[in-house]
């Protein structure tokens, strides 16, 4: 298992957009084959940066999401929010306490 963290800056202005069709999608990307956990975050001190935390079985599952019509309806959609470019890593978890 791997974490896909992205790394994404909004306009003020669209930042509700963003949060609605987060809301409308996550189930959707969530559910996505290979999927394991979906989360959203806001920076505390700058509130136009969120980054989304999202952990798969495998990279041919993040790759054949980021093939699908979901993806790319989605990620159209919301580039069109961005005011800086987005940046994303793919990171293997090496420890996790609760």
């Amino acid at each position: 298992m791997f974490v896909r963290i992205v790394k994404m800056s909004f306009h003020l202005q669209h930042i509700k957009s963003f949060l609605i069709l987060f809301e409308e999608k996550k189930e959707l990307i969530r559910n996505s084959d290979g999927c394991n956990l979906l989360e959203l975050y806001q920076d505390k001190q700058n509130p136009e940066i969120f980054f989304t935390y999202s952990y798969w079985e495998d990279e041919i599952y993040l790759e054949n999401y980021r093939k699908s019509d979901l993806f790319k309806n989605v990620w159209a959609q919301t580039k069109t929010f961005f005011n800086d470019k987005p940046q994303a890593w793919s990171v293997d978890k090496k420890v996790s306490l609760q």
